[in-house]
């Protein structure tokens, strides 16, 4: 059996997406109080592998089995860069290898975030894993599009680049900083669970000036493309998708902090965070392509 290169993008988009939707699951489980809901692992309890006569258990039951789906998922994206038609591709075959370790390793971290009465820092550690997850699929939906044999070279200046990076960089802090809002924050996923010894007030200040700052950064990159054609080229679609996106997640985390963080706005967060993490990734992916530059135009609007 042979993978045309097209339908092993699809692949790789089906592996970024179940990504994506694991961590809303994950967020949700935690949400409604579920998050010892099978207070063992890889059992739901003492008793039984898969429990659920609790509405807490059954809420933790699905994010587990979705995690098996999203396994099928990466391993699948392994099993196609192999068989992909054309050459070889090292790049695909580590990438995907890379996401089924990365799920294996979240597994287990998940397993101890149970076993250990959900402590904020392994819940913490949970969170940051599957946001390099994300990351690593977008690089491989991105690389999937690519031709084979194609050298990738800078198509935009090299400050604006610089730029960029600096962004990506700043959208880690941005999210490294929400996890530690969230760890010291109600929503623990049990009761009962350890909360960081930070004051809340406090960690979202950071939070905000983190997300606030990341923000003027890429205005600062909107206003600087503005002289530069190829910049602009490569950099105006995905840019300003950042700029919304993250506007809009500032938006909504202001309003949660001031209406004591309802369950529903703080889902939406994360789905947020999860795609200010993809379009981050993009942004820095565009700022290369390929040689040819009909191939690098052709890629560059496939990854937007």
């Amino acid at each position: 059996m042979r993978l045309s290169p097209a339908r092993y993008r699809h692949v790789a988009v089906g592996a970024l997406l179940a990504l994506a939707v694991i961590i809303v699951t994950g967020a949700a489980v935690r949400l409604t109080n579920s998050g010892l809901g099978c207070d063992d692992w890889p059992n739901c309890s003492n008793q039984r592998f898969v429990d659920v006569s609790s509405k807490h258990a059954a809420i933790e039951q699905l994010n587990r089995l979705f995690t098996g789906v999203v396994g099928v998922v990466v391993i699948a994206a392994v099993l196609g860069s192999l068989v992909r038609v054309g050459d070889r591709r090292r790049d695909l075959v580590r990438l995907s290898m890379l996401l089924v370790g990365g799920v294996l390793a979240n597994a287990v971290l998940g397993g101890i975030s149970v076993l250990v009465d959900l402590h904020p820092i392994a819940v913490q550690m949970h969170l940051l894993l599957s946001m390099f997850l994300i990351v690593t699929a977008t690089v491989l939906v991105r690389r999937s599009a690519e031709p084979d044999g194609v050298e990738r070279e800078r198509v935009v200046t090299e400050p604006t680049q610089r730029m960029t990076l600096l962004l990506f960089g700043l959208t880690w802090v941005a999210v490294f900083t929400g996890t530690l809002v969230t760890g010291a924050g109600p929503h623990a996923g049990d009761e009962q669970a350890k909360r960081l010894d930070l004051a809340i007030s406090d960690v979202a200040r950071v939070h905000a000036v983190s997300v606030l700052t990341a923000i003027a950064i890429a205005i600062l990159i909107a206003w600087r493309i503005r002289k530069y054609a190829n910049d602009r080229t490569a950099l105006t679609n995905v840019l300003s998708t950042w700029i919304f996106v993250g506007v809009l997640q500032a938006g909504i985390g202001y309003i949660q902090y001031f209406n004591d963080v309802p369950e529903l706005l703080v889902g939406i967060h994360v789905a947020g965070a999860t795609m200010v993490m993809v379009v981050s990734t993009q942004l820095v992916l565009n700022t290369t392509g390929s040689e040819d530059p009909d191939v690098s135009s052709t890629v560059a609007g496939q990854v937007r």
